[in-house]
């Protein structure tokens, strides 16, 4: 009889609980690889209901520390010394243990104090076997039904896996953290701790030991005096500047890996640690999602549909009309609110959204962008509720937009490029006949004439091209710029013929 009444009283609690929280616990009892899956879907915002991704993300892979016998061994056989020998003093007691690693405190022989990370002992057995288990997994879901073969679940999985591994490789976060710290020294918004190269190894990383106030603690940043406003501002500052001007951004920003330096209250800093994850956008991507922004500021929904397929994420058969009246429907609605209520992060997920129900690829670097977004506007509206993402984000952009066409920005790109340019520049005297010889062939063919007249415009392009290495990018070669007004010249010539 107890146990009925106990057991009735559990369904009554599921009862009253809503669909995400019975999936998050559903997916906490079945155990590691659930998890990991609950947190990887929690990313899918363009795929996932906000209330289900917002539950999901709340996952916690709880895991106890592994002895720290097997830390020190482990420690020994990287750096081929003992732990005495290498560090002053050495932190039996991990400071923290995640899934992938577990972090000491340790004092360098000079006194240093500073933190070394571990990977696990079998780590990579067990992350290849929880992989194939998702992969298995995410076939079977797929394979359901149409809707939840729209969640793309194997290619969710795919990036993953491409994450994961780079995190099993503790080289490749030392990197990020060096890169990382070179990009926003000089902005002196965000401070990124020092890696000490000599220490590391696949499988270790020693870097600074930071202090700071962690950023989720609001009553601590309080009691300091923190400009939480300037606070809040910062972090978007960061976020845009990272991703616009750097092309390379700390991806995993939630409130675990953020601290304040609230040495001068009213100018905090951010202290960022744990690089695994970082997100980068090439230059093409950087420019459609400035664009992309900027549009949906505006509210040209026209000009958004027509960008994502101009930049090739939707396919070129979409119809403009139909994508644009649909990000209209998912995206008017949200303008009713107040300027400082509306989400950036959430326009995006409902771009996204729009754009997925017509055939967009999954984009790594675009759902990282998504989730950093979200995660710097929650923790900015946390720490100032006021806060108002578009006051920040359009001058940047439009900023950013102008800054890329000014002149001087244009003759940067041609002196980066000129190699290039140079290289192939060296190719045409043997392209040039090869291409008159496939012309004649053509003409003897019957073929149409209209590829010869295209002769004319490929030399007058290529010479103005030469000219334009020649006096920008060389100006010690004035060779170059001569032999491109001749092309030019014989380009401007055969076309009067």
């Amino acid at each position: 009889g107890a146990n009925g009444a106990k057991h009735g009283e559990s369904r009554g609690a599921q009862g009253d609980m809503s669909r995400g929280e019975r999936l998050r616990l559903a997916l906490q009892e079945l155990g590691p690889v659930s998890i990991k899956f609950g947190q990887l879907l929690s990313t899918r915002r363009d795929l996932l209901p906000d209330d289900v991704a917002d539950e999901l993300s709340l996952l916690q892979d709880k895991v106890a520390p592994f002895d720290s016998a097997e830390a020190t061994s482990a420690i020994e056989y990287e750096l081929g010394r003992s732990v005495d020998e290498l560090f002053k003093t050495f932190e039996r007691e991990p400071l923290a243990a995640a899934s992938v690693a577990q972090v000491h405190s340790v004092t360098l022989a000079d006194g240093e104090s500073a933190v070394i990370k571990v990977l696990r002992p079998g780590i990579e057995k067990q992350i290849a076997a929880d992989i194939r288990l998702l992969k298995r997994l995410a076939k079977i879901i797929d394979s359901v039904s149409d809707d939840l073969a729209r969640l793309r679940l194997p290619e969710v999985v795919e990036d993953y896996e491409a994450t994961i591994t780079a995190e099993l490789d503790l080289r490749h976060e030392a990197a990020n953290a060096s890169l990382l710290k070179k990009n926003t020294s000089k902005r002196k918004l965000v401070y990124v701790p020092t890696v000490f190269w000599d220490y590391s190894s696949p499988r270790i990383m020693v870097s600074e030991k930071i202090s700071g106030i962690p950023i989720g603690d609001i009553p601590a940043l309080n009691e300091a005096g923190v400009n939480m406003k300037v606070l809040a501002e910062r972090g978007v500052e960061i976020f845009f500047s990272q991703v616009f001007d750097d092309c390379f951004f700390h991806a995993d920003m939630h409130p675990g890996n953020i601290f304040v330096d609230a040495t001068h209250p009213q100018e905090p800093t951010y202290i960022a640690i744990d690089c695994a994850i970082v997100g980068q956008l090439s230059r093409e991507d950087q420019y459609y999602v400035a664009r992309n922004l900027l549009a949906i500021l505006q509210r040209n929904y026209r000009l958004v549909a027509e960008l994502h397929i101009e930049s090739g994420w939707v396919p070129a058969t979409t119809r403009v009309q139909d994508f644009e009246s649909t990000i209209r429907m998912l995206c008017e609605p949200i303008f009713d609110r107040p300027l400082h209520e509306i989400s950036l992060g959430h326009m995006l997920v409902n771009l996204f959204r729009a754009a997925s129900s017509f055939d967009m690829r999954v984009q790594p670097q675009l759902v990282l962008l998504q989730k950093t977004l979200l995660n710097i506007e929650g923790l900015g509206r946390q720490l100032y509720p006021e806060l108002n993402l578009w006051e920040t984000a359009k001058p940047f952009l439009e900023d950013w937009l102008k800054r890329q066409y000014s002149p001087m920005n244009v003759v940067r790109q041609l002196q980066r490029d000129a190699p290039a340019f140079v290289h192939h520049a060296s190719q045409l005297p043997e392209v040039i006949p090869q291409f008159l010889a496939m012309q004649r062939k053509g003409l003897r063919e019957d073929q149409p004439q209209r590829t010869v007249s295209s002769l004319p415009s490929l030399l007058i392009g290529a010479g103005f091209t030469a000219v334009a290495i020649g006096v920008v990018a060389l100006p010690e070669l004035p060779a170059i710029a001569i032999f491109g007004i001749a092309l030019a010249a014989v380009g401007l010539l055969l076309q009067r013929l």
